[in-house]
């Protein structure tokens, strides 16, 4: 298996600006965004993105989050990814026929809402590809990093198996060992 595709690196490092374990976040702020954006080509740098912009592009990443955590598909949290959903309904995208990526931002949208149609776009590439089933949150609770899962089968459920994985097992492990511990279901 090769490394994962451009779009899910992209997604990657976009749903993992939001860090579980450290409590932190990567673009707190419309400013951050911004930067972060035109860090990855996506904006021009100096650009500006307002309140509300800033506001679309969290309730979008906690929508992927949300999808990419999922081990039902009855996990997911229908408010989180229905304000999702809504943000990305007004994100007008082209099919394009001349050898660009196939979706783009449709013109006249508002430059900062451009790149996020341009992660839009490459959600879309994934789920048609089939490729969006690689793309996972880890299944740490403390953890909850976005990762490129490489497994064979696509079972991989840690980020890092030498630290997650180990948490995990050590856990039940000593859930086991406890008096009238049990092993979990």
């Amino acid at each position: 298996m090769l490394g994962p595709p451009p779009s899910a690196v992209l997604l990657q490092d976009f749903t993992n600006t939001l860090d579980i374990h450290l409590g932190t976040d990567a673009v707190p702020t419309p400013a951050a965004l911004a930067a972060w954006l035109a860090g990855r080509g996506l904006l021009p740098s100096g650009s500006r993105i307002t309140a509300a912009q800033h506001a679309a592009y969290l309730t979008a990443r906690a929508g992927l989050r949300e999808l990419l955590g999922l081990r039902t598909a009855g996990d997911a949290d229908p408010e989180v990814t229905a304000a999702a959903q809504r943000v990305l309904d007004g994100l007008p995208l082209l099919v394009r026929l001349d050898g660009r990526p196939v979706l783009t931002p449709a013109p006249g949208l508002a430059p900062g809402l451009r790149p996020l149609a341009v992660l839009a776009a490459a959600w879309g590439e994934l789920v048609t590809t089939g490729d969006a089933v690689r793309l996972k949150r880890c299944a740490e609770t403390t953890c909850g990093e976005v990762f490129w899962d490489v497994s064979k089968n696509r079972s991989r459920r840690w980020c890092s198996m030498s630290v997650c994985g180990n948490r995990a097992k050590a856990r039940r492990h000593a859930t086991r060992r406890a008096p009238g511990g049990r092993e979990p279901a």
